[in-house]
C-alpha cells in the first residue's frame, strides 16, 4: 500500500459567483418603488496552505480533483448573496506548485505560507446597484462570474539542510537514526529506505535537518531504481554528504568507485554543483573495513574532500561529522540575505495600456482582455438591456474606436475571448451607445402608473379634447365651411 507520495496531478476548480437579482421594491401604495435587486455572493477559492504537520501528498493521491463552494444569487429587498466557502488544502513543507507544462507557480516553504491555486468567481451585481441617474429602473442585473478551473501539478522537495547520499545498503539509515531521533526501516537488504526520511539534529548551538535520500545507483538521474523519483529532496539540501560503503561484498565496487559514480549522476540531474560535499567512510568497525577506509582516505583528501571515518553502530566518529555539518549549516545561513517579512510589489499600468488588445485572425477581429472578458461572462445575453449595457460598456472603454481603427467594418466578424470560451458577433457601428439603440436611457413605462391621479386624468381630458377638436376640423374640411391653418404642411 503506498504510504508516501511526493508527486501528484490536482484538479482544481472555484466556486462561480452567485448572479445579481432584478427586483423592484413594492408595497401598499407603492406598486413599484424602485430597484431592490441584491449583489452576488462571490465564488469560494481553493487556496494551497503550507502545515509542518502534513509530510506527504498522499491524500490528493486518492482524491484528485476539489472543488470549492460556489456563492449564493442575489434577491430582492437588496439582499446580497452568501460568498462560497474557501477551500484550504493543507500541504507539506518545501511544495512546489508547476502548470501542465511545467512553469513553476509557487514554491511553498515555510508554515502558513499560502497560494491561490483557483481564484473564486465575482459575484454579479443586482440591479439597485446598477441603478443611476440616467439609468433609474434597470431591468436587468449581472451573471456572476464563473470560478478558475485548472490543473496543477504539485512536486514535494524535502526542506532540510544536510542529505545524505550513496549507494542503497551503505548505510544512510543507520547515520540518520544514530544522529537523530528519527527511526527508519534498517535491514540487510538493498532499497530498504523507499521514502526520505528526516531527523533534526542538535551540535552545540546549531539545529539541523538531515534528510536520508533513498539509495541512488547507475542511471538514476534517467529513472533507473528510486533514484530520480528522489533526487529532488536534496535540491534545497546547503551541503551534501556521500556515505561510502567500506565493507561492500559486490565485485566491482570500491568507495572511489561509488562517489564516481554518484557524482556523476548528480551532475547529470544538474543543479548540485555549488553545494559543498563532505565524504563519511561507513562501517569502518567491520573486519577490512578500516583497512579499506586507510587506503581511501588519502587520494579522497587530494580530490579537495573533507573525509571522517565513522561507524553508526559502533558510533565512533559521529561527533566529528556532526559539528562539521553544523559549521556548514550556520556559514551557509549567516551568507543568506535576511528577507523582509512583508514585500510590496509595485506593478503600475502602463501609459499606453488600453485594457485590451485587438488582433486580426482568419478574417475576424479578436479582443482580449481582462475586463471585455469579464464584462462578456457577466452579461445575460437574453435580456436586451443588458447587452446594451455591454455595448455601452465597451463603447466607454474604446474598443468600437479601436476597431475603426484597425480597418474593421460593418458587418465583420468580432470575436471577445479566448477561443474555448469566446463570444461572436457581427459588428454593427454606431455612433450611439447600445442602450440607446433600445431605447432612451433612464426612461421606464412601469413608473407612469406612480404619477398622481389628477395628472392621470388631466392628461386623458386632454386626449379626448384633441380628438374632438381633429374630428370638427375634418367634417368643416369636408364641408368646405372653413380651412384649417397649415394642413398642407400637416397633411
Amino acid at each position: 500500500m503506498t504510504t508516501f507520495v511526493d508527486r501528484v496531478e490536482l484538479h482544481v476548480a472555484a466556486g462561480n459567483g452567485g448572479h445579481g437579482c432584478a427586483s423592484v421594491h413594492r408595497e401598499k401604495f407603492k406598486p413599484l418603488g424602485g430597484p431592490d435587486g441584491g449583489n452576488g455572493g462571490e465564488g469560494g477559492s481553493v487556496i494551497l496552505t503550507v502545515d509542518s504537520q502534513i509530510t506527504t501528498l498522499l491524500e490528493y493521491h486518492h482524491s484528485p480533483k476539489r472543488k470549492a463552494t460556489n456563492g449564493k444569487p442575489g434577491a430582492g429587498g437588496n439582499r446580497t448573496g452568501a460568498d462560497g466557502q474557501d477551500l484550504v488544502l493543507a500541504v507539506p513543507d518545501g511544495t512546489v506548485v508547476l502548470d501542465r507544462k511545467g512553469n513553476v507557480l509557487a514554491d511553498l516553504v515555510g508554515h502558513g505560507t499560502s497560494f491561490v491555486a483557483a481564484a473564486g468567481g465575482r459575484g454579479g451585481l443586482g440591479n439597485a446597484a446598477l441603478a443611476s441617474a440616467r439609468r433609474k429602473a434597470p431591468g436587468f442585473a449581472l451573471l456572476g462570474e464563473p470560478g478558475e478551473a485548472r490543473d496543477i501539478v504539485m512536486e514535494l522537495k524535502s526542506v532540510a539542510d544536510v542529505a545524505l547520499v550513496g549507494y542503497p545498503s551503505a548505510g544512510k539509515s543507520s547515520l540518520i537514526s544514530v544522529l537523530s531521533a528519527a527511526k527508519p526501516k534498517i535491514a540487510d537488504y538493498p532499497f530498504t529506505t523507499l521514502i526520505p526520511n528526516l531527523g533534526v539534529v542538535t551540535a552545540g548551538s546549531t539545529v539541523y535537518t538531515i534528510a536520508d535520500v533513498p539509495g541512488l545507483i547507475p542511471g538514476a538521474s534517467q529513472g533507473k531504481g528510486l533514484g530520480l523519483e528522489f533526487l529532488r529532496h536534496v535540491e534545497r539540501c546547503e551541503v551534501l554528504v556521500h556515505v561510502l560503503d567500506c565493507a561492500t561484498l559486490e565485485p566491482g565496487r570500491d568507495p572511489l568507485t561509488d562517489l564516481e559514480t554518484i557524482e556523476e549522476e548528480l551532475a547529470q540531474y544538474g543543479g548540485l554543483e555549488d553545494r559543498p560535499r563532505l565524504v563519511a567512510l561507513n562501517k569502518v568497525d567491520v573486519p577490512d573495513g578500516q583497512d579499506i577506509a586507510d587506503l581511501t582516505r588519502a587520494s579522497l583528501e587530494e580530490r579537495g574532500y573533507r573525509v571522517f571515518e565513522v561507524s553508526a553502530l559502533a558510533h565512533k566518529g559521529l561527533r566529528e561529522l556532526s559539528f562539521a555539518l553544523a559549521q556548514i549549516v550556520a556559514e551557509a545561513r549567516a551568507a543568506k540575505p535576511v528577507e523582509e517579512s512583508t514585500r510590496i510589489v509595485l506593478r503600475p499600468k502602463a501609459v499606453d495600456d488600453a485594457g485590451f488588445t485587438i488582433t486580426e485572425e482568419d478574417g475576424a477581429y479578436r479582443i482580449r482582455g481582462v475586463k471585455p472578458e469579464r464584462w462578456v461572462r457577466q452579461t445575460d445575453f437574453s435580456n436586451d438591456e443588458a447587452v446594451g449595457y455591454l455595448a455601452d460598456r465597451l463603447a466607454r472603454l474604446g474598443v468600437e474606436q479601436e476597431l475603426w481603427k484597425v480597418g474593421a467594418h460593418e458587418g465583420d466578424t468580432v470575436v471577445i475571448g479566448p477561443d474555448d470560451d469566446a463570444v461572436v458577433f457581427d459588428w454593427e457601428p454606431t455612433m450611439a451607445s447600445g442602450a440607446e439603440m433600445l431605447g432612451r436611457r433612464g426612461e421606464d413605462h412601469r413608473f407612469e402608473t406612480q404619477r398622481p391621479a389628477v395628472d392621470r386624468r388631466r392628461e386623458r381630458q386632454r386626449g379626448r379634447d384633441a380628438a374632438e377638436e381633429e374630428f370638427r376640423a375634418f367634417e368643416a374640411l369636408s364641408s368646405g365651411r372653413q380651412a384649417i391653418e397649415g394642413d398642407d404642411e400637416d397633411y
